[in-house]
């Protein structure tokens, strides 16, 4: 029966950020502090790490890459809300005769305080318009 060549020793000084970690990740993962070094080097220094880490970033990259197109879809969808509603509203609101139109210039800052507050209770708390969307659309699909 042949004997596995001992292992060898090395003497590393790592910054206490750095040693913090490493005790930290070995605890969690009920690993000696040695073995999670030797891991780490092992990797660092395997060919295929470079390939890794551009699978890694490519991953990320794509992850980011789903979210933004999510976001342009939503602000796509909130700049059409918008564009339909002024149009609707334009279209069917007639003009106020002026002492009218004085009046309701009054009462502007405390209706816009109001509609503040609705929206600020509304994204607090209630579903979102593009959620709501996507459950009027696959309503009416059936």
């Amino acid at each position: 029966m042949t004997k596995s060549p001992r292992k060898q020793r090395l003497s590393v000084y790592l910054e206490p950020a750095v040693m913090k970690r490493l005790v930290e990740h070995a605890a969690r993962q009920d690993q000696s502090r040695s073995l999670i070094a030797e891991a780490a080097i092992e990797s660092f220094l395997s060919p295929d790490a470079a390939e890794r880490q551009e699978a890694t970033f490519t991953k990320r990259l794509d992850q980011i890459d789903r979210r933004m197109a999510r976001l342009e879809r939503d602000v796509g969808i909130s700049v059409e809300t918008l564009a339909v509603f002024v149009r609707f509203w334009l279209s069917t609101t007639p003009a106020l005769p002026e002492p009218a139109a004085q009046a309701a210039r009054a009462k502007t800052g405390e209706r816009y305080n109001a509609f503040v507050t609705a929206l600020g209770r509304r994204l607090a708390k209630g579903p979102q318009l593009r959620q709501e969307i996507a459950e009027d659309v696959a309503d009416t699909g059936d």
